[in-house]
C-alpha cells in the first residue's frame, strides 16, 4: 500500500492485519503490524488483537506476549479476545504458567472473561499435565458468571485423566 503512495490509516492496517490473520498468514499479519508501527498511525486495541490472534495461529507465544506488553505500555486495554488469543498461544506452546498469568489478568480485566477464556486456560493446564491447576481454573469458572459449558467440563476431566487423577 505504501509503495503505491496511497494514504493509509489505522482502519486500513487493521483490516489488512485481520485479513492476513483470517487467511492463516500470521507472518504477513506481523509484517503489516510492523509497517503500521513504522508509519506512526495510531494503534488501537483492534490492531494489537489481530496481531496477537495471528501469533496464536502461528504458535508464536513469545511474540504474542511481546505484543501484549507493548499494548499495555501504549495504555491500551486488551479486550477478552486479545487475552484469549494470548492465553491460547502460550498454552499451545507449553507455556502454561504464562497462560495462567494472562488468565489472572483476564479475571481482573474490566471486560469479563468468557467461556473461551476459561477453556484456553484449562487447555493450557491440560497440555502441561497440570491437573490441579486445571481444576482450580474450573472452580473459578463455576464461581463466575460464565455459563458452564460441556466442553469446559470435558477439558477439566481430560486434564485429570491424563494425570491419572480421576
Amino acid at each position: 500500500i505504501t509503495q503505491l503512495d496511497l494514504e493509509v490509516d489505522t482502519v486500513s492496517f487493521n483490516a489488512t492485519i485481520s485479513a492476513c490473520e483470517k487467511g492463516g498468514e500470521w507472518e504477513s499479519a506481523l509484517q503489516v503490524f510492523s509497517a503500521a508501527v513504522q508509519s506512526k498511525v495510531a494503534l488501537h486495541t483492534i490492531t494489537f488483537s489481530a496481531a496477537i490472534i495471528a501469533c496464536e495461529q502461528g504458535n508464536k507465544w513469545e511474540k504474542a506476549i511481546h505484543l501484549l506488553t507493548a499494548m499495555r505500555q501504549s495504555e491500551l486495554e486488551p479486550n477478552t479476545a486479545t487475552l484469549n488469543a494470548a492465553i491460547g498461544a502460550c498454552g499451545q506452546s507449553g507455556g502454561w504458567e504464562t497462560a495462567l498469568q494472562i488468565f489472572g489478568m483476564a479475571l481482573l480485566s474490566s471486560e469479563e472473561p468468557d467461556a473461551i477464556t476459561f477453556n484456553a486456560a484449562i487447555s493450557a493446564c491440560d497440555k502441561a499435565m497440570q491437573w490441579q491447576k486445571a481444576l482450580h481454573t474450573f472452580s473459578a469458572m463455576v464461581r463466575s458468571t460464565v455459563e458452564s459449558k460441556v466442553t469446559l467440563c470435558n477439558a477439566s476431566i481430560a486434564a485429570c485423566a491424563k494425570s491419572d487423577e480421576w
